[in-house]
C-alpha cells in the first residue's frame, strides 16, 4: 500500500474509526528542468524585489495581504499561526446526504481511506451503510493546517474521501450568461433521434488502458532517440550547501504564496459566510520565464 499521508479517525456520534489517508492519484508528466544553455548549469530561484530588481535576503521579507488596491496589511508569523484551524486528527462527519446532491463542480481531489489499528469492522459497517442507503458522509477535516470540506463515499470494498471546494469558491452557472438559443433551444425530434443513434453507435465501456498522455510518450521517445545518438549534456549539480540554500528559497516561496492566498477556516452554517475568493493554486515547481 502507498505511504499514508495522514492518520486519524472518522468520527460521527459515538463512532470512532481509525483510518489512514492515502493519495488516490499520482502526478505524471515530463519534468523539464531549466538549464543555462551557455554552461549547462541548473537554473534556480531568486528572491527579487520586483520594483528595484534587488536580490533579497529572507530576513527582509514579510508577508502581506492586499486589503485595497495598493494597500497591504502585514501579518507576522504569530498572526498567521494563530489563524490556522486546530487539527483534531479526526474527519468529523456533519451529515449524511444523497450521493447525487453534490454538484460536479464542487468535487476536487480523491483520496483512499484505509482502516487503521483494529478499525476494520466499523470501517466495513460505515461502507456498507453508505452503500445501502445511497448516501455520502459530508465532513470536515484539517490537513496540513488547512480546513477542508469533504465527502466520504463507498467504492467497491473501500471508502474514498473526496475533497470538496467550499461553496464560496465555486462560480454560479449564471456567470456563463448562456443565451436563449442554448437555454430555450428548439430541437426537432429528428435531430434528437439522429444524435441518440450516434451516441449508441459510439457507446462503449470505461477502459483506462485505452487512454494515455501522448505528449509524454512522444517526449520520452524523443529523449530516448537523442540519448541513443549520444546527444547528452553533462550537468553539474551544486554542492550540498548550495542545495540547502536553494531548498530554503523554494520553501519560502511556497509558504508566501500559500499565506497570501489562504483563507481562514470556514465554520459551519451557523457562522458568518466567508467572502468568495478564488482557490489559491499550488506553487509552480519551476520559475516562469521572464
Amino acid at each position: 500500500m502507498p505511504r499514508a499521508i495522514w492518520k486519524g479517525a472518522v468520527s460521527f456520534g459515538l463512532v470512532h474509526i481509525p483510518v489512514a489517508l492515502v493519495s488516490a492519484t499520482a502526478s505524471q508528466g515530463v519534468d523539464f528542468d531549466w538549464l543555462d544553455k551557455r554552461s549547462m548549469d541548473p537554473v534556480g530561484y531568486k528572491r527579487v524585489n520586483k520594483a528595484t530588481g534587488e536580490e533579497m535576503t529572507k530576513e527582509n521579507i514579510v508577508k502581506g495581504v492586499q486589503y485595497q488596491k495598493g494597500q497591504y496589511v502585514v501579518l507576522s508569523e504569530d498572526d498567521i499561526r494563530t489563524s490556522h484551524p486546530v487539527s483534531t486528527q479526526t474527519i468529523d462527519i456533519m451529515a449524511f446526504i444523497p450521493r447525487d446532491e453534490i454538484p460536479l463542480q464542487n468535487i476536487d481531489t480523491p483520496y483512499y481511506l484505509a482502516p487503521d489499528k483494529r478499525g476494520e469492522k466499523v470501517y466495513a459497517l460505515l461502507r456498507e451503510t453508505l452503500a445501502s442507503t445511497e448516501r455520502v458522509a459530508l465532513a470536515e477535516v484539517v490537513l496540513h493546517t488547512r480546513q477542508y470540506l469533504c465527502a466520504l463515499m463507498p467504492l467497491e470494498d473501500a471508502l474514498v474521501l473526496v475533497k470538496l471546494r467550499w461553496p464560496a469558491e465555486v462560480r454560479s452557472l449564471d456567470s456563463l450568461e448562456l443565451p436563449k438559443a442554448v437555454t430555450e433551444a428548439e430541437l426537432k425530434k429528428a435531430e434528437l433521434d439522429m444524435a441518440k443513434r450516434l451516441v449508441e453507435d459510439m457507446s462503449g465501456h470505461w477502459s483506462p488502458e485505452d487512454y494515455v498522455d501522448t505528449f509524454e510518450e512522444k517526449i520520452m521517445a524523443l529523449v530516448e532517440k537523442k540519448a541513443g545518438q549520444g546527444k547528452l549534456e553533462a550537468v553539474e549539480r551544486p554542492d550540498e550547501e548550495q542545495g540547502k540554500r536553494g531548498a530554503e528559497v523554494i520553501d519560502l516561496t511556497e509558504l508566501l504564496k500559500r499565506s497570501l492566498g489562504a483563507k481562514p477556516g470556514i465554520a459551519k452554517k451557523s457562522a458568518a459566510p466567508a467572502a468568495a475568493k478564488a482557490k489559491p493554486k499550488p506553487p509552480s515547481k519551476r520559475p516562469k520565464a521572464s
